[in-house]
């Protein structure tokens, strides 16, 4: 069974979700609300083939890899999959700062996972498309200089 929590705030993305998963290996799927979500579930003996980086117990406890045929689809995808990474734990802010009591206002792109895998999976897409990014923590990403963001504005699009 695959099952992908949706926050109920982005209609678009649920929809997005449900679409991919037809699209790619399922015949049939559910939505199941639930409070403040949507569950989109659908069964089938071959997800894990498709997505061998599921496993028990949390992202950041356990190796999360890519198998050797993904690489290559997500090589000539790096937008898409991108894409997938900022909808799913990324968001794009308007960064506020003041400078010498001048403020400042900027679109800024933050990514954060616990996973040091998953964030470097998040660094390699950004490296493959040109963009670029910093850690300003541990476990965050910002993508803040004007031609990154507006890079990546053509590939994430708004969480609508």
């Amino acid at each position: 069974m695959l099952r992908i929590a949706c926050t109920a705030i982005y209609p678009n993305l649920t929809d997005a979700c449900e679409a991919a998963m037809l699209a790619v290996l399922a015949a049939r799927v559910q939505r199941i609300p639930k409070q403040g979500c949507i569950s989109i579930e659908s069964s089938g003996a071959h997800w894990p083939c498709l997505l061998p980086q599921h496993g028990p117990g949390k992202k950041h406890e356990r190796p999360i890899v890519l198998a050797d045929w993904q690489r290559p689809i997500l090589e000539n995808h790096p937008g898409d999959f991108l894409r997938g990474l900022f909808h799913s734990d990324g968001c794009r802010v308007a960064n506020r700062v003041t400078v010498r009591g001048r403020a400042y206002v900027y679109p800024r792109y933050m990514f954060v996972n616990e996973s040091t895998d998953i964030m470097e999976l998040c660094q390699w897409g950004l490296d493959l498309l040109g963009i670029d990014w910093r850690m300003n923590r541990r476990n965050s990403l910002s993508v803040a200089r004007r031609g990154a963001v507006a890079a990546l504005d053509r590939h994430v699009g708004p969480k609508s």
